[in-house]
């Protein structure tokens, strides 16, 4: 029998509160002014300055999600997918930064830390600290319960030892949320979730990975040498790290969907008004309708990202499931964004292709997107396990 659907509220799921919309409006005037014109340094340099990085904590957008008791602005997911947005239409690495930090990091933070380990780590993480979340390893990538890292107890403590990949944000991380095996006769049952300090004896961040595109934002591999961490550093339990980090990755979905819609919608604003202003044949690209039509379509699809990711956001904020609708929304605006930028890249024609345009960037930094936090063969297979559940 197939299971009552949803009901939702006759508002529009893109309708925006006073705040939100004032929110909204303050972090895209901030990322058309302090962040479009030094894209090409942040990339050229493959960094984001320390003092960028301040900023955003400073105006709360690094960790909008933290609580005020603990020193932050008390937002929602919703805030900070309205954040990552507007950042992606600029800077998808900056937009990943901070959507790592608010929904991997954060995530973890507010739905797993005892009240001792929120009142030592969360400040820290909603003022000045950035977090990591290392979880993926050689072999271990879609597939993340075979992790080989282990965690192994000596008296007080846990003595972990294993190679992360890949890992956003290590280079700049002052604590790392790490997976290990504590009893790897239990299989997937014994990871466990850490919290190491990076400055821990053992820890080695080596050298960022050489990338196609996003820069700005690090991905490097993270080796823990008999690194000792007390445990009481260990979230939410022993063997409770396989439910943290599927509960995560659900989360962190909805904003990679975020900021993929944010590099789509940068390419169309970017794109479209040159189409008005560029002749041939004597009249404007965008008068002729084949162009039309191709622009009409892209903004119809990026029109339902929007909704596809709000959605999904509003519905985690309502404390309401949002796993298969995180999928979705993941699935659909990663893709969609590659879509978008290539086409972009043919709008334009030759600039296009070149780097004096924002669009060839735009497109190197969408296609890590279809990969990360789930591919799109994963996405696929998990709205494909709710579907069949639906229909049981």
């Amino acid at each position: 029998m197939v299971r009552q659907q949803r009901l939702f509220s006759a508002a529009p799921l893109t309708q925006l509160s006073e705040d939100e919309q004032m929110l909204k409006d303050a972090v895209a005037r901030y990322s058309k002014d302090k962040i479009a014109p030094r894209t090409r340094e942040f990339e050229r340099n493959e960094m984001v300055p320390m003092d960028l990085i301040q900023e955003l904590f400073d105006q709360g957008w690094m960790s909008v999600r933290s609580p005020l008791e603990y020193g932050g602005p008390g937002g929602s997911l919703f805030n900070a997918t309205l954040i990552i947005e507007e950042l992606g239409k600029h800077d998808p690495g900056i937009s990943g930064m901070l959507d790592v930090q608010n929904t991997l990091v954060l995530g973890i933070a507010l739905d797993y830390f005892n009240e001792e380990q929120k009142k030592k780590y969360l400040t820290k993480l909603s003022t000045s600290t950035v977090g990591c979340f290392c979880l993926s390893e050689q072999g271990s990538g879609s597939d993340a319960f075979a992790m080989q890292t282990r965690a192994v107890r000596d008296g007080n403590d846990y003595v972990i030892n294993g190679t992360k990949l890949w890992i956003t944000n290590a280079d700049i991380a002052g604590l790392m949320f790490v997976m290990a095996n504590a009893a790897p006769d239990q299989g997937y049952k014994g990871i466990t979730c850490f919290i190491v300090d990076a400055s821990t004896p053992g820890v080695t961040v080596s050298q960022r990975e050489k990338k196609l595109g996003q820069h700005a934002a690090a991905n490097c591999p993270v080796i823990f040498e008999d690194v000792r961490v007390p445990a009481s550093n260990v979230i939410g339990g022993i063997g409770l790290g396989y439910k943290i980090a599927a509960s995560m990755l659900n989360e962190g979905r909805i904003g990679i969907g975020a900021q993929m819609l944010g590099a789509s919608q940068g390419v169309m604003d970017y794109v479209v008004p040159y189409t008005m202003e560029r002749k041939q044949f004597g009249k404007r690209l965008f008068d002729f309708q084949a162009m039309q039509h191709q622009i009409a379509e892209a903004c119809t699809k990026i029109e339902a990202a929007r909704l596809l990711v709000y959605n999904a956001a509003r519905l985690k904020d309502s404390n309401k499931p949002y796993a298969k609708e995180a999928a979705i929304a993941k699935y659909y605006s990663t893709e969609l964004a590659v879509q978008v930028g290539l086409s972009g890249i043919k709008w334009l024609g030759a600039l296009g292709y070149m780097k004096d345009a924002p669009v060839e960037k735009l497109l190197r930094d969408s296609i890590p997107g279809v990969i990360y936090e789930g591919t799109s063969n994963i996405m696929l297979n998990t709205i494909a396990k709710f579907v069949q559940d639906e229909y049981k």
